[in-house]
């Protein structure tokens, strides 16, 4: 079927957000020979295939991009059969795809392992070519050594490794008991600390550094499925909010199984263990953090005796948060980090600040010879843009002839941007590898992401195919900033909206919460406000305080008090749009998932003088039942701080006291399946708004998790959606 013959909502939900077919996961060769990633075959295939493209293959040549592992070869047209552990690890990194959802690659880039239906495979990158390896039990992230002889992979808890020639496979950390498991992270690592692995090789192939994590403090529920009453409820280990946290330790292997080294730090101070980095920059670098996350430690590993030393520390009277691609060290041993430093988020290597000023850094895309390439964002609305830093050494040079292939020329001791060009607005990211950058860039004039290969030579650039379905419909969203505070705002009409068309019932479509930017500058990712704009509404997208992309204190204002900030932004940023657009705010809803669940609940319950309706999807509701490593950071302990969780609750006696009459409509949405904000959260919303004579519906559906990837699931919640709001709002 074609996409013109489809409408939106199904378009949307068979290309799961129109990520199917664009190509994703790079890894470049760090000689710049090759580029590896994932794609489908087309716009509505799910099944992602290992591709290579060849930079040394003349252009046009059918070797200059082929595929090195194709499920449905490996998998001789068989359906996947996915183990717990694997399906737990795509819900917490929100994969929704199918076939070969992550590899990884030798230190050179010339051979990479994955996993299918738990069957593990090695790809002969050069070749084309990939051959099953035989396994115990079903694999799990699997990593090859940086020399590409050896595999390690963790298959029924247990940390094996094999010998990439077809010699032995051997258990090297077995588990002590059910709850225990090495080699895996644990789930507030996965879901808040974007750690999801749990072992590291050592550049030399010799030693691992392996995670045991032992889930016995750790309280149980169980999550049942009402509609199959046959069927038992699973158990899951989730760390509520003030509850035991997962017992986590770090220990040193030799890969030949010949010692084990436990490493020794101060977990009783920091027993979180953020992060972890082995390059052949330093020992072992580590990232702890005390429960409260405003206390943390980079420390380095001893690898003969797992002694740890302090490298840096640093305390913050609020919050620390965490960034990708760092704690890590430079080549010559400088230790990267990012930082609040003077009211804005800096690039530090070593003590030194290379980030310009004005610039709020979002990432670490790589760290090399001279210079490091990261993401930040600036004064722009929406903007997220690549840059590369370049930082004096001790002797006041750079060492910089500005070839590297990322662009842009050689700064003594600054930084210059890569990608968007200046003065054009967009949503950027990088990987590289040598002379080689891989560029995705969004922009709001054009759909998708382009994805551009650099190579060393001046003006080499190849664009990657992408097989993503256009869109049938155009968002055209107008960024602004709204309201006293300027709030990072989008705003999209219907299309075809004129002038004198009179005003508009309003819709807000916010995430609003940490973590969660919405006001982007990239055409997809307003397609849905865009096409419940075109159902009738001025639709109004805020990125109030607490969401990121602003400064630390904008990010931290929220601390003890999640409720109260982030609504009043919502209705500060919609008033700001009053007499600028056509608003009648007379008819205003408001929808959201997850963190947007909570604050479209909210806001009819404690401001129903400006919101008549709303979409609540797997809203938090009770934030003591919501995990240790986000709920605390912003909200503290609950055995310290009763009175902020009961005032940010919407389900308490104190939270819900704050509603207020008239009673608004809500529509609250929930998957049973969903092992991140359980149900629990609505079922306990429901009776509290029964209790209280509230109107509302509840809408559950059977074996949706927190993600709903299913096609006619994604579907038809949109079309409920907007059937609810135009009763509720008499949209005719």
């Amino acid at each position: 079927m074609s996409s013109e013959a489809v409408s939106f909502p199904r378009q949307y939900a068979r290309t799961q957000r129109f990520s199917l077919g664009a190509p994703k996961a790079f890894t470049v060769a760090p000689d710049g020979s090759r580029v590896v990633f994932l794609r489908s075959g087309g716009g509505t295939d799910r099944a992602q295939s290992l591709w290579v493209h060849d930079l040394a293959a003349d252009a046009g040549s059918s070797r200059r991009e082929y595929a090195a592992g194709d499920p449905a070869v490996l998998l001789g047209g068989g359906e996947e059969q996915l183990s717990a552990e694997e399906r737990a690890r795509r819900e917490r990194s929100r994969e929704g795809g199918a076939g070969i959802v992550g590899y990884a690659t030798d230190a050179a880039c010339e051979l990479a392992v994955f996993t299918l239906s738990g069957r593990l495979f090695a790809a002969e990158l050069r070749a084309g070519t990939a051959r099953e390896l035989p396994v115990p039990a079903p694999a799990v992230d699997p990593r090859p050594a940086p020399d590409g002889r050896h595999v390690a992979y963790v298959a029924d808890r247990t940390l094996r490794i094999a010998a990439l020639d077809g010699g032995a496979d051997r258990a090297l950390a077995v588990p002590e008991g059910k709850q225990v498991s090495y080699g895996l992270a644990e789930f507030v690592a996965a879901e808040e600390m974007q750690r999801s692995r749990g072992f590291w090789w050592s550049p030399d192939g010799t030693q691992l550094l392996v995670a045991r994590v032992d889930e016995s403090p750790v309280q149980r529920w169980w999550i049942a499925d009402p509609a199959n009453p046959q069927a038992p409820a699973a158990e899951v280990a989730y760390p509520a909010a003030g509850t035991a946290n997962a017992d986590v330790t770090l220990h040193l292997f030799a890969a030949d199984g010949g010692t084990r080294t436990e490493v020794v730090w101060d977990r009783a101070a920091h027993p979180y263990l953020a992060a972890v980095h082995w390059s052949a920059g330093g020992p072992p670098l580590l990232l702890t953090q005390s429960r409260d996350q405003r206390s943390q430690q980079y420390l380095s590993v001893d690898t003969a005796t797992g002694s740890t030393s302090e490298v840096f520390s640093e305390k913050d009277p609020v919050w620390h948060d965490l960034f990708p691609g760092v704690p890590a060290w430079t080549p010559s041993g400088e230790l990267v980090r990012i930082s609040d430093a003077d009211g804005s988020r800096a690039l530090l290597v070593g003590d030194r600040r290379v980030s310009a000023e004005g610039l709020h850094v979002r990432a670490v895309l790589d760290v090399g010879e001279r210079d490091v390439l990261f993401s930040a964002s600036g004064d722009t609305v929406g903007e997220v843009a690549v840059y590369r830093a370049v930082s004096v050494g001790s002797d006041g040079s750079d060492g910089s002839d500005g070839s590297d292939g990322s662009g842009g020329s050689g700064m003594s001791g600054g930084c210059v941007r890569v990608a968007p060009a200046e003065g054009s607005a967009g949503y950027a990211s990088a990987v590289r590898g040598g002379p080689v950058t891989v560029l995705s860039t969004a922009a709001l004039d054009r759909h998708g992401s382009r994805v551009e290969v650099h190579g060393p030579a001046q003006g080499a650039v190849t664009v990657l195919a992408n097989h993503a379905e256009t869109p049938v419909l155009t968002a055209r969203p107008r960024l602004l900033r709204s309201g006293e505070r300027r709030i990072p705002t989008a705003v999209l009409l219907p299309s075809g909206h004129r002038e004198g068309d009179g005003p508009l019932p309003v819709l807000l479509d916010p995430y609003g919460g940490p973590h969660g930017q919405r006001v982007v500058a990239a055409q997809n990712a307003h397609l849905t406000s865009q096409w419940f704009a075109d159902q009738g509404f001025a639709v109004v997208v805020a990125d109030g305080r607490g969401t990121p992309g602003g400064s630390p204190a904008w990010e931290k204002a929220v601390v003890d008090d999640l409720a109260e900030v982030t609504l009043a932004d919502q209705v500060d940023a919609l008033h700001g749009l009053a007499g600028r657009f056509p608003l009648d705010l007379g008819r205003v809803g408001i929808r959201g998932w997850s963190y947007g669940g909570y604050l479209a609940a909210l806001a009819v319950l404690r401001r129903p003088d400006v919101f008549h309706a709303a979409v609540a999807g797997a809203p938090v509701t009770d934030w003591r039942l919501y995990d240790t490593h986000y709920t605390e950071r912003y909200l503290g302990d609950p055995a310290q701080q009763p009175a902020v969780y009961a005032a940010n609750s919407l389900v308490t006696d104190e939270g819900l006291s704050g509603a207020a009459k008239p009673h608004r409509p809500m529509m609250v949405i929930h998957g049973l399946a969903d092992d991140n904000v359980v149900a629990a959260h609505t079922l306990r919303l429901s009776s509290a708004l029964l209790a209280d004579g509230r109107p509302h519906e509840v809408l559950p559906l059977s074996g949706v998790t927190h993600m709903t990837p299913q096609e006619q699931v994604a579907e038809n919640l949109l079309l409920l959606q907007v059937d609810f709001l135009k009763r509720a709002l008499d949209v005719r």
